[in-house]
């Protein structure tokens, strides 16, 4: 049988590995805006079957269930998968990484994945796995951050390079063949390839608010790939990029001493044939 695993997703399955509680406590809240947006682009409602791939702790399962759907949920993360069949009862939870989906053909009437695309080392088997598990008909809606990216998603990066840390080798990002542009044309070409029609893709600008003790905590934990680069280096290390990030929050700071975080996201959907 084929692999489709590459470096990059070995990375991701090595770097999320024991950090779902991390991230629920720093980027969850971050990551659950684009879902209501999500669950309209796939026209999730009552009675539809709806698959939730990489569903992390489970935000847009339980919003598709809060919909009177019946949802099935997945994420190659054994820890994700856990805290998500905790956090939506209702909902069957399995562990799989795409494209490897354990289900038959055309059994969904809906396909969402919110941020998925971002941890799979093949945007495009990942796609055709998903588009296979749809009936015809259905709606598949993803949501991917843009790039370049938002000043606010931008922050950690900057702190980094400004501490003159560059990314370490055993952080590969996907192959030029593999990769494609962050952009609502990039996001809607892609999706049409994939074979979807009636494609759509819009851009969410928000601003997310945290303090800078939270929202330092996701990367001093080592979640996400900034976070995978600030736990790789020494304290000394650490510490200069923590102080260059102290400083950058000057730029995002409000009146009640919270960060106010500009987001950029794609939330791309088609229609399986």
């Amino acid at each position: 049988m084929p692999t489709f695993s590459t470096a990059f997703d070995a990375a991701e399955r090595r770097a999320w590995a024991g950090r779902a509680a991390a991230y629920e406590r720093s980027f969850a809240a971050l990551c659950a805006h684009p879902v209501p947006a999500l669950l309209d682009a796939a026209e999730v409602r009552t009675g539809l079957r709806v698959l939730d791939a990489g569903t992390g702790t489970g935000t847009a399962a339980r919003a598709a269930g809060e919909r009177g759907a019946t949802v099935t949920a997945v994420d190659a993360d054994p820890g994700m998968a856990a805290r998500a069949a905790s956090a939506v009862p209702d909902a069957d939870v399995c562990v799989a990484a795409l494209p490897r989906l354990p289900f038959a053909d055309r059994r969904f009437d809906a396909v969402v994945g919110n941020f998925v695309l971002n941890h799979v080392g093949r945007p495009r088997a990942a796609l055709a796995a998903l588009r296979r598990v749809a009936r015809p008909g259905a709606r598949v809606a993803l949501s991917l951050w843009a790039a370049p990216p938002a000043p606010g998603q931008a922050l950690i990066g900057r702190a980094i390079r400004a501490a003159g840390v560059t990314r370490p080798a055993h952080l590969p990002t996907l192959a030029p063949e593999d990769d494609f542009p962050r952009t609502e044309e990039g996001f809607a070409r892609l999706l049409r390839a994939a074979g979807l029609a009636d494609v759509r893709c819009t851009t969410l600008a928000w601003d997310h608010r945290a303090t800078p003790d939270e929202w330092w905590s996701g990367p001093a934990a080592g979640v996400a790939s900034a976070g995978q680069i600030v736990v790789s280096r020494p304290p000394a290390e650490i510490a200069e990029i923590k102080r260059r990030y102290d400083a950058l929050c000057a730029q995002f700071t409000g009146p009640d001493g919270r960060l106010v975080l500009p987001h950029t996201a794609l939330v791309g959907s088609g229609r399986v044939r």
